[in-house]
């Protein structure tokens, strides 16, 4: 069986199930469920929590059927601004799988539509969950181009945590590089994935952000790619990951 379900019991939750089959991570997978997509042995299931047995039950997605994938496909992209971190758009703009040119994989998080930088994507549902969550402080890198130039003061508040309107988000690594033309640039780092956050600290110390790259995520970087491009990781590079986010590599 593949890497995601070696670990797994007889009876596993639904949303575990089909992030591990690479269908969607974990928390895509149960808004799939919740939105009546799903089938459990013919019977649609919506209900939060729900446990199948993988070795017996038949589920399927949108009339299709989940099954396991032996090999995993993980993928780095050089998102571009103007681009949306979506499966698919309804309006028709441009996503990140239209530069991929795969229908198989999903971004790992997200980026803003005007945000560029480093993005995975991968069929690796197991993964993703735990590259996503903060409780494996999983360490992204960001360039900040700001309005004016903060003061240590201000610097100190994004060290220490910022207080947001959800409360206050983990300590940043937090330096400043440049400062010119009544802009300054900033590089920081963090390991939690709150909604738009690097944006939102900056404006809560009155520098909002005019623009804003993901330069790393994880040991990962940007190097050799352009605006655009990707590339799939090697297998040395998925071991690393893998073992980074505490899952075996075989």
């Amino acid at each position: 069986m593949g890497q995601g379900l070696k670990a797994l019991m007889d009876r596993v939750r639904l949303h575990k199930f089909m992030a591990a089959c690479g269908v969607a991570s974990r928390r895509a997978a149960e808004k799939m469920i919740a939105d009546g997509r799903v089938k459990v042995n013919g019977t649609v299931v919506t209900t939060a929590g729900y446990t199948i047995n993988p070795h017996i039950d038949r589920v399927e997605l949108d009339e299709k059927l989940v099954q396991v994938k032996k090999d995993k496909q993980y993928y780095l992209l050089y998102k571009p601004r103007g681009t949306l971190t979506t499966v698919s758009d309804p309006f028709g703009r441009r996503t990140v799988m239209e530069l991929l040119e795969r229908k198989d994989v999903f971004p790992v998080g997200r980026l803003d539509l005007d945000t560029e930088g480093l993005l995975l994507l991968t069929d690796d549902g197991e993964l993703a969950y735990r590259l996503t969550h903060p409780r494996f402080k999983v360490k992204k890198k960001y360039l900040a181009w700001v309005k004016g130039k903060p003061s240590e003061e201000k610097l100190k508040l994004l060290r220490e945590g910022v207080q947001l309107e959800e409360g206050p988000v983990s300590p940043a690594r937090v330096e400043l590089l440049a400062e010119r033309g009544g802009k300054s640039i900033l590089h920081i780092t963090i390991h939690e994935g709150k909604k738009r956050q690097v944006k939102r600290m900056c404006a809560a110390i009155g520098h909002p952000v005019i623009t804003l790259k993901r330069v790393a995520f994880a040991f990962l970087t940007l190097q050799g790619l352009k605006p655009g491009e990707y590339r799939r990781l090697t297998t040395e590079e998925v071991k690393k990951l893998l073992h980074y986010a505490g899952l075996p590599d075989s």
